[in-house]
Parts: structure tokens; C-alpha cells; sequence
């Protein structure tokens, strides 16, 4: 069998509406995107359901069916969100994502991600780390990428069937929700407990943190309380590289898709440069792809912007941010190498109306040696509903990928 090599550059959140701002175009129709376009015209392109169609899905959700695995394989976002930033976790842990938010005095959120702090996170949550609830519970909290942050509960009889303090968007101008058990063990509810405990203990620290007067003063919204969602226990799963025999590498800057490739078998990359914003470096992200592909056979690739600004409704900036995503894969496209293939693909749709992830699908192309081309002139979300590729799940985009690539096994004799 005669392997290839890919490289799959994700653009977080990238499906989008038609907006009246935009004159009815997407802004992935809106932006100005010669490269993308131009790989739709020698690539093959389609449209691609992450679950199932009209399902929203996470970022974890996402990237876990776009790095191979199975839905059903899913062991909540707190576990992949501790493996993103590097956290030791222990059997029994109970692992928690989290926000840095605003809430005001009576505990309503006006700002569930606290003006996107990224900033002194790190001595914000030092002021955390470390607290033990009634002797009986260790608290272990980390910053992860932006506003966002990892809770580790450790201790004896402890469950993951919990519901999220999370209102989500839009909810914002809603109070917060108490933690309450999703069962009627006693673990669930001994967990309710502790984590609604931690939630005042640490309103209370972070309320008089010398930071949040300062940002007070600055005109900046509080980071004066965490908001928890996605509980889970880290799963022992067989790791996608080894199913496929192959090695693999991700390019990231965000915890969330650097947390996947752990789970998945890849070496994660990633630097101070990578911010998961609109001045994330990359030139340094194609350029270490690029590096990544020569030692390895499949390489991902992954920016954030697009996604944030669908969440913030500033489809202008998101048209920049996909223009921006169109730049790296220009860089990737110029030097890629004769035997790999090059795919675009994202992980759900952003729509800026919204703010919020919804099931519409999302385009999705592949581009590189012995590609049957489709008639599709334009990378969006139009014109590739027309594409050779049709509509199809993730998990059938990821075996179409293997499959190019020599590691999908023939069925039968």
C-alpha cells in the first residue's frame, strides 16, 4: 500500500447565516478568501454534519468526531479541557470546564466570560488553587486559554452527574444556577454540594482580589465568579493514532483542541504566540504544520478567531478572522509537499445572529494528488452544497480523509 500524508486546517465556528449587513452573504461568502477559493477549484468540496444533521455540537464535541473518534465516545469537557493545559488527573477526579464571569450582587451574569479577561488569569486562579471544602474535598483550578479554566474535585465519593452553573449564552442578565445532582445517588448530591460551596467560597475570594479592584477602576467587568459546566471523568479511551497506525501532530493555541489530541495519540504543539484570538501568530502555525508533516502523517492545524467573533455578533470582524484563516492556509497551500493532501473543515457552525453553535452543516473540502475535482469555484457555504463530496458526518469526512490517505482497511476479500 502506498500511504499519503494530510494536513486538516480547522476553522473554529466557521459556518455562518446570510446577514442583511453583509448584503445576504455569509461572511464566509462576504470575506475575501483567494485561497480557499482557488483550492475549491482544483480540490473536491461538500458540506459536513459533525453528528447528525440540525445537531449543534461543542468544540469538544467537534474536534473529538474530527480527530476519529465516535460520538458516543465523548467523556465531557472538563477531562479534555485538564489534558489542553496539562493538568495531572487522578481516577476518581471529578474535572469541571469553567468560566472566569461578572455576576453583580444578586448573582446575575452580565458577563458570562467576564469581557473576555485574558489577563492576570493566572493569579486569579491562584487564589483558588488549593482550597479544601470541609476537609473532605482538595480543589484544584488552573487558567486555560482566555477566560476559560479548568476545575479539579478530588475525594472519596465523588460523581460526575451534576448539572452545569452555566445559564450560557444568551442568558446573560439571568442569575447563575445552583449546582444540582442529575441522579438521586449520594454522590451526585455530595458533589452539588461541594461544587455550590466552592462556587461562594471563591465569589467571595475573587470579589476582593486585588486584580478586580484594579479592573474596576479601569472600567472592566469583574472576574468575580466561575461559572461551571461539562463534568466528567476521564475515559480510557484507545487512542485514534493507534487504531490507524499512523502519527500524528495538532497545531494549536486553544486548550479545548489541544486537550482532543492528547486524548486522540497526537503531539500537541503549541506556543505563547498562538493566542486563539485574531492576533494569533500564523505564519508560526504554518510554519510549524509544516514542519510537523515531515515526521508525521497527519497533521491538524487550528485557528479560533472565526468562532469568537460569530459568539460576540460582529460579522464584519468575522468576515477579518476568516480572512485571516484564508492567509494560513495560503502559507500551507504554497509549500505543501507532493504527497499530502491539504483539507479545510470545521467544527460547527457560529452563526453572528445567534451567537451561539447550531446544527447547520459546514463546508468542507480536500484538496491534493489524484483528487477527483468537482465543478465548485468558490469555498462557502453555497457553492459547496453542490460539491462532489455531498452531505455527510464527520465521522464519514475523517474515513473519507484515512482512506485517501492508505489506512482505511478494505471490507471483504
Amino acid at each position: 500500500m502506498y500511504y499519503k500524508k494530510a494536513i486538516v486546517a480547522i476553522a473554529d465556528g466557521l459556518g455562518d447565516r446570510p446577514l442583511p449587513e453583509l448584503g445576504f452573504k455569509t461572511p464566509l461568502e462576504y470575506a475575501d478568501t483567494p485561497n480557499l477559493d482557488k483550492l475549491a477549484l482544483q480540490g473536491i468540496t461538500g458540506m459536513m454534519d459533525l453528528v447528525g444533521p440540525g445537531i449543534p455540537v461543542g468544540t469538544d464535541m467537534g474536534h473529538m468526531v474530527l480527530f476519529g473518534f465516535q460520538p458516543g465516545e465523548y467523556p465531557g469537557r472538563g477531562p479534555i479541557e485538564a489534558l489542553g493545559i496539562g493538568m495531572e488527573v487522578q481516577h476518581g477526579d471529578i474535572v469541571i470546564r469553567c468560566n472566569f464571569a461578572s455576576v453583580d450582587e444578586n448573582g446575575i451574569v452580565l458577563d458570562r466570560r467576564a469581557g473576555r479577561i485574558r489577563d492576570n488569569t493566572r493569579e486569579l486562579a491562584e487564589a483558588l488553587d488549593g482550597m479544601v471544602l470541609e476537609d473532605e474535598v482538595e480543589v484544584y483550578f488552573k487558567p486555560a486559554t482566555e477566560h476559560r479554566a479548568v476545575l479539579i474535585l478530588r475525594g472519596s465519593g465523588l460523581s460526575d452527574r451534576i448539572s452545569d452553573s452555566d445559564p450560557k449564552a444568551p442568558h446573560e442578565g439571568k442569575p447563575y444556577y445552583d449546582v444540582e445532582p442529575l441522579d438521586e445517588t449520594e454522590e451526585a448530591q455530595k458533589t452539588a454540594y461541594f461544587l455550590n460551596l466552592f462556587l461562594q467560597r471563591s465569589h467571595d475570594i475573587l470579589s476582593s482580589h486585588p486584580i478586580n479592584g484594579r479592573r474596576a477602576l479601569e472600567g472592566l467587568p469583574p472576574a468575580n465568579f466561575i461559572l461551571t459546566r461539562g463534568a466528567g471523568r476521564m475515559a480510557n479511551l484507545e487512542p485514534v493514532v493507534r487504531r490507524r497506525n499512523f502519527k500524528g501532530s495538532c497545531i494549536a493555541g486553544e486548550s479545548t483542541v489541544l486537550g482532543v489530541a492528547h486524548l486522540a495519540g497526537f503531539k500537541a504543539v503549541t506556543s505563547e504566540r498562538m493566542t486563539g484570538n485574531m492576533d494569533t501568530d500564523i505564519d508560526l502555525k504554518a510554519q510549524l504544520a509544516l514542519e510537523e508533516i515531515a515526521d508525521n502523517d497527519l497533521v491538524y492545524v487550528h485557528l479560533k478567531a472565526p468562532d469568537l467573533k460569530g459568539h460576540d455578533n460582529k460579522p464584519f470582524e468575522k468576515a477579518q478572522a476568516i480572512e485571516l484563516f484564508d492567509r494560513m492556509v495560503g502559507l500551507l497551500a504554497k509549500q505543501l509537499p507532493a504527497d499530502t493532501y491539504l483539507a479545510i473543515a470545521a467544527d460547527h457552525s457560529t452563526p453572528c445572529e445567534v451567537g451561539e453553535h447550531t446544527g447547520e452543516p459546514v463546508p468542507i473540502l480536500i484538496y491534493g494528488p489524484g483528487i477527483r475535482r468537482d465543478r465548485v469555484f468558490q469555498f462557502n457555504e453555497i457553492d459547496c452544497a453542490h460539491g462532489g463530496l455531498g452531505r455527510f458526518r464527520g465521522h464519514e469526512f475523517v474515513d473519507t480523509l484515512h482512506g485517501l490517505m492508505g489506512y482505511v482497511k478494505k471490507q471483504g476479500n
